[in-house]
């Protein structure tokens, strides 16, 4: 497929069309990701549909999009959708399973009109399983996954990650990955097909490592006890004289030697592999971070191979000088916002847009895919302040 010169973006996915059924979480990030990386991504928002709870021009997630407006339970709605879906490349949904199917746009109705079209679900429990129809939110997705019961310490709750474990990386994430397989499979074979996407599959795949460790009895079942879960005292965080926290990575032998020598600690050279002695090793660390701010220790250890950093606040990340030179951060349209993700050397990525203002794009996103149905008939069109006047 292809867009006009106007809706071309930049980036490697540019001239990519796709179509986003309105939602929350996963679906869209994983659409503002493609749009990021340079499709033409339009919303197709819904009268009084579903959002963040925020003004819509701060909803990050909706940037570099267009918005169009449709009823899907308007007689009309499901044939302007459709007519989306036959121009475009990818589709992407996050309803329980069978709704798109009641609203006339599901897999079958849309393949009908384009088989080429790649057709992407995102859930959290997944289109079957008992629980295919139950709702739910990241956090218990990631619960019965096992890897929220890998998070703190032991003998309190599992603390909840945001929703970034579940609904991003194990959720977005994997549906971009499939939509852009599937994209592939279909441009070498004309042949799209649906990408079931559920958190739940992809969370437990984050774990593979882990899993394989455990195979290996490397790894215990329970919290605080690993290398990488906090149970390790080389390997967590710690708080400052002024409330502050510097995290700790210093696993390997020259790293910790390293960690050691600019902490100022004696006699642990080598506490590093003997576990009788990780609980003194703890406190010893834990008293000497006490004994100085953030502002201190990060000093310290500026410019070494310690592997420690200072726990930043959101608003603090933006100003970090290695952030701010690599520009990880950008300021567009009033808004402070991670830049787009990755890199790419030939063919760079930009926000291009601010958010998407539900249905304020819908007479352009008509003329640039030749979509007339979705302006609506013209009697309810608004008239052209441009056009001259009949004579």
């Amino acid at each position: 497929m292809t867009t006009t010169a106007d809706t071309v973006g930049h980036g490697p996915l540019a001239g990519v069309r796709v179509v986003e059924l309105a939602g929350i979480g996963p679906g869209p990030f994983a659409a503002m990701l493609l749009a990021d990386l340079g499709a033409d991504v339009v919303r197709v928002d819904r009268p009084g549909g579903p959002s963040l709870g925020i003004d819509p021009a701060h909803d990050v997630t909706n940037r570099n999009k267009r918005s169009v407006l449709v009823d899907l339970k308007a007689a009309d709605g499901p044939a302007r959708v459709l007519d989306l879906a036959a121009r475009a490349d990818v589709l992407i949904e996050g309803n329980r399973p069978g709704v798109a199917e009641r609203l006339g746009v599901g897999p079958q109705a849309c393949h009908a009109r384009n088989p080429r079209l790649v057709y992407g679900r995102m859930t959290g429990w997944g289109q079957d399983g008992p629980l295919a129809q139950r709702a739910g939110h990241d956090i218990a997705y990631i619960a019965l996954t096992g890897t929220l019961g890998m998070i703190g310490a032991p003998g309190t709750p599992p603390p909840a990650p945001a929703n970034l474990l579940g609904d991003y990386a194990g959720g977005s994430l994997y549906l971009v990955v499939g939509v852009l397989a599937a994209l592939h499979h279909a441009r070498a074979t004309g042949t799209g097909q649906v990408v079931d996407a559920a958190i739940v599959d992809g969370t437990a795949h984050l774990s593979a490592m882990i899993h394989g460790m455990l195979s290996a009895g490397g790894w215990q079942d329970r919290r605080a006890a690993n290398l990488l879960d906090g149970g390790c005292p080389y390997y967590g965080t710690y708080e400052t004289a002024d409330g502050g926290h510097m995290a700790v990575g210093a696993l390997e032998p020259r790293f910790y030697d390293e960690f050691v020598r600019l902490l100022g600690l004696d006699g642990f050279d080598d506490a590093r592999t003997d576990w009788t002695r990780w609980g003194d090793l703890r406190e010893a660390v834990a008293a000497r971070f006490a004994s100085r701010t953030r502002e201190e220790w990060t000093a310290r250890f500026e410019g070494t191979d310690a592997c420690v950093a200072p726990v930043l606040s959101l608003r603090e990340a933006p100003h970090h000088p290695h952030l701010a030179a690599r520009g990880t951060f950008t300021y567009h349209g009033g808004i402070t916002q991670p830049a787009p993700a990755p890199r790419f050397s030939a063919t760079p990525t930009t926000v291009r847009g601010g958010p998407a203002r539900p249905g304020a794009d819908t007479a352009a996103v008509a003329r640039d895919w030749d979509v007339p149905l979705l302006a609506g008939p013209r009697e309810h069109q608004l008239p052209d302040p441009h056009r001259k006047a009949s004579p």
